[in-house]
């Protein structure tokens, strides 16, 4: 009889060096690990067109990242950091804030020498974000005076080329806090060229927000509580989905964010007794070794940080040994982690083939 998982069993041991500070001099000169097989196989980002088939639908997420980090200070002088989570109607929004000591109700915050926001009170689990009114347009006021949200692990200060290169060549919907990095490497020629072997594209919309990044603090990972963040799948997408699956195609998921909207919209619908259907709202799915999948066939996604609920997700998705084993080949042969990193190719296993593989206790 398999273990529970604990954190532990998601860990491994990565060198520094490998974590990706900068993107790739273009788009698709990623590197692809190809893992839809038993062993892994190294290739370039620009060969995943011949990896798929006539009639395989890929679905990317169309969310814009937003120039969600603001400085600022109090009236005392003290300086403060926001990060905008997300925005609201009537000009308002929640925002995590850094400070000294957080500001009170009321507290007017100056940001970028520019603008008052004044703080509204606490919102979200455990009071974690802050709620603020601008004086205008929030996405307005952050293109013109905010900074790109890059993640924790990248070093540098926000540049004109992190502007561009942290935001997908379809980005079309603002609102969304860290990048769907999986879809980073496609550029116009890929996309020709899938165009040109048959596949099919399609899109939904999740606003990332930054709980991605959120450790889990807890061994037992059934007690972790996943963040909270808007999406939608539409009706052009779900019947592309359904003209797919006739047709006898794939669907192809072009990162974690994709997969968990289609699942998290699949599962709305199977409580209603429904096959997928079209969904706008919140989701907090945490996806774990044993999930039954209901959508994704395949799935395009970058190297995870160790012990996150990203390990998790694609360790359900493929099998928690196999993805292990591919990550251990990916830290040997020098492959680039995380946002500006390479990319992997992972095909769904059932879960019951999952369960009778139980993992090894500790990390990898």
């Amino acid at each position: 009889m398999p273990h529970p998982h604990t954190l532990a069993d998601f860990d491994f041991a990565l060198p520094p060096e490998l974590i990706a500070q900068h993107p790739a001099a273009e788009r698709s000169a990623s590197r692809l690990l190809d893992g839809t097989g038993s062993t892994p196989v190294d290739r370039g980002f620009r060969d995943l067109p011949g990896l798929l088939r006539r009639g395989d639908l890929l679905v990317f997420n169309d969310t814009r990242v937003i120039k969600a980090r603001l400085l600022g200070e109090k009236p005392t002088g003290g300086s403060v950091e926001a990060l905008v989570e997300r925005v609201l109607p009537g000009h308002e929004v929640w925002a995590h804030l850094r400070a000294s000591k957080s500001p009170r109700p009321g507290t007017v915050v100056r940001f970028a020498d520019a603008f008052d926001a004044e703080v509204l009170g606490r919102t979200g689990p455990e009071d974690a974000l802050f709620h603020l009114r601008f004086p205008a347009d929030p996405l307005e006021l952050l293109a013109r005076h905010g900074h790109v949200p890059l993640p924790p692990y990248i070093t540098h200060d926000d540049t004109a080329n992190d502007e561009a290169r942290y935001q997908t060549v379809f980005a079309r919907r603002p609102g969304a806090v860290a990048a769907p990095t999986a879809a980073l490497h496609f550029d116009e020629k890929v996309l020709a060229a899938l165009a040109a072997r048959g596949v099919g594209t399609a899109a939904i919309t999740l606003h990332v927000g930054a709980g991605t990044f959120q450790p889990v603090r807890v061994d037992n990972i059934a007690e972790h509580r996943m963040h909270s963040e808007w999406f939608e799948v539409g009706a052009d997408t779900v019947a592309a989905i359904a003209a797919t699956r006739a047709a006898g195609g794939r669907v192809v998921a072009v990162g974690t964010t994709t997969l968990r909207a289609l699942e998290s919209a699949a599962r709305e619908a199977a409580s209603n007794g429904q096959a997928l259907a079209p969904y706008t709202g919140d989701t907090d799915i945490f996806i774990t070794p044993g999930f039954d999948f209901r959508v994704v066939d395949l799935m395009v996604t970058n190297f995870h940080l160790p012990r996150s609920t990203l390990m998790m997700l694609v360790s359900a998705f493929s099998g928690h040994a196999h993805v292990m084993a591919l990550y251990r080949h990916a830290v040997e042969t020098r492959y680039r982690f995380f946002s500006y990193g390479d990319a992997m190719l992972l095909e769904r296993v059932a879960a019951k083939d999952i369960a009778a593989h139980p993992p090894t206790m500790g990390a990898c």
